[in-house]
């Protein structure tokens, strides 16, 4: 057996009538098509539903599945108490995924759970499949802050477990789409909202879900989506196969997306191993972006790729430009894979004799020593992304009146404490948001009184 169906559905307590007390009236479409789905899932009759949730434990870097034998809940943080829960784990299933995970080196796996409380994530979906079918063992799974590339892996990881088992099993991807879709909205409004949701409902009314791996992570971030990863993971999991996709409905009349959807799969479809075909178009963006290197990128990924393979300092090559020999400055070694940040360490004021040694000790330091990450693997070397920023001699300003996000990066002291942020990044889009981020880098408190420096960079790619 193996995955039989599997459903993109949202997840608002307020859908639930002891729960809305009349509001989920609102959202009428979205509980008629929950219905529709519910119905489906009790004629297929599945022996194991698994639930993605992005309300479960989430790790950075893990994806937690959760263990034991059992788990309860209940709507209580949401004053329905009465509508309680208690679902029996598929214990064999777990624990094949986990053997799967363990036996290819990949972050999965049951560690860290405390509170075994089912979410609300989890529990909104069983709600309305338990009026109609409750002869099911659960499989509850949270996502990650692990690339999307490695949520669809894992998507691939679970049908493998599903296949070994011989489960009957279906799939719920539980996830809202943007919550910043109206003004009135709790979240207020993004023009990434709508946009997020255009595109998400375009790509599920297709089943293209090779373009769900190609959402930017700055773009879903401002958007304020909660269900990418769970869609992505269900993606995976449907990996080479063709599928029928229908939408029931999509509504955003709270101000969040709410979508209802499900997924077939048919037969085996050599054009549908997206996750192939993304490898092989970031390949081919890669190989040519790392023919375009200037010398400044091209010396620091030869530092990275010499230090990472053979623990070596590279010394200055002949071929580096006059600049490089002979100026001294800052400089700043980004890296980046599949569009996160993977490194980056710097220096504001020059420690070496020119900016070449500077590259070469940043570059060490961004892709073994930043303590936000794990060094760099040697397996993960093809697939970075290395920018490298040299910076201006920092300025005193007066206010943040003389900052421009774009323009300048900033330095914000306080005492001996310090922070300091680079200019024109990704998803930093207000001169406050900017020092805040600073402030928040050097910990620095926002009632406490500061000094501001500002600098310009040239970035290198």
């Amino acid at each position: 057996m193996t995955i039989a169906a599997a459903y993109m559905v949202p997840h608002p307590p307020m859908i639930i009538p002891r729960v809305g007390r009349g509001n989920e009236k609102q959202v009428l479409k979205t509980i008629q098509a929950y219905q529709s789905v519910a119905a489906e899932i009790a004629s297929l009759q599945p022996e194991t539903i698994i639930v993605t949730s992005p309300h479960s434990v989430l790790y950075a870097d893990y994806f937690h599945i959760s263990p034991g034998e059992q788990a309860s809940g209940d709507f209580g943080n949401f004053r329905a108490p009465e509508i309680s829960f208690r679902k029996r784990y598929d214990a064999e299933l777990v624990q094949t995924l986990c053997r799967l995970a363990k036996d290819e080196n990949f972050p999965a796996g049951t560690l860290g759970e405390r509170d075994r409380r089912l979410d609300h994530g989890t529990m909104v979906p069983l709600y309305f499949v338990d009026q109609l079918y409750t002869d099911y063992r659960l499989v509850r799974i949270g996502l990650s802050g692990l690339s999307l590339a490695d949520h669809y892996a894992f998507g691939m990881l679970l049908r493998r477990a599903v296949e070994q088992t011989g489960r009957n099993a279906v799939l719920i991807a539980s996830g809202d789409l943007s919550h910043k879709l109206q003004s009135y909205g709790p979240y207020g409004f993004a023009r990434e909202g709508p946009e997020y949701d255009a595109r998400i409902m375009d790509v599920a009314g297709r089943a293209a879900f090779g373009e769900m791996l190609e959402f930017e992570e700055t773009f879903c971030d401002k958007a304020a989506e909660c269900g990418h990863r769970s869609f992505v993971i269900m993606a995976g999991a449907l990996d080479g196969l063709a599928v029928e996709a229908k939408v029931y409905s999509h509504e955003d009349i709270t101000g969040v997306g709410y979508s209802v959807c499900s997924f077939h799969p048919g037969v085996p479809d050599e054009n549908r191993h997206f996750l192939d075909l993304y490898h092989a178009a970031q390949e081919e963006k890669l190989r040519l972006r790392r023919e375009a290197e200037d010398p400044f990128v091209r010396l620091a990924r030869q530092t990275v790729e010499s230090w990472v393979l053979d623990r070596k300092i590279p010394e200055v090559p002949d071929w580096i430009t006059d600049e490089m020999r002979q100026n001294r400055a800052g400089v700043f070694v980004s890296i980046h894979k599949e569009g996160k940040l993977r490194g980056c360490i710097g220096t504001f004021l020059p420690t070496r004799e020119n900016i070449a040694k500077e590259i070469i000790s940043n570059a060490v330091s961004a892709s073994t020593r930043d303590p936000r990450f794990d060094p760099i693997g040697p397996e993960e070397l093809i697939w970075l992304e290395i920018n490298v920023d040299v910076l201006s001699a920092p300025e005193k300003i007066s206010s943040t009146d003389d900052l421009d996000v774009h323009r300048y990066g900033v330095i914000v002291s306080s005492g001996s404490r310090r922070g300091l942020l680079l200019p024109d990044l990704d998803g930093v889009d207000t001169v406050e948001e900017q020092v805040d981020i600073a402030r928040r880098k050097g910990g620095i408190r926002k009632d406490e009184p500061v000094t501001l420096e500002r600098f310009e960079v040239v970035r290198h790619y």
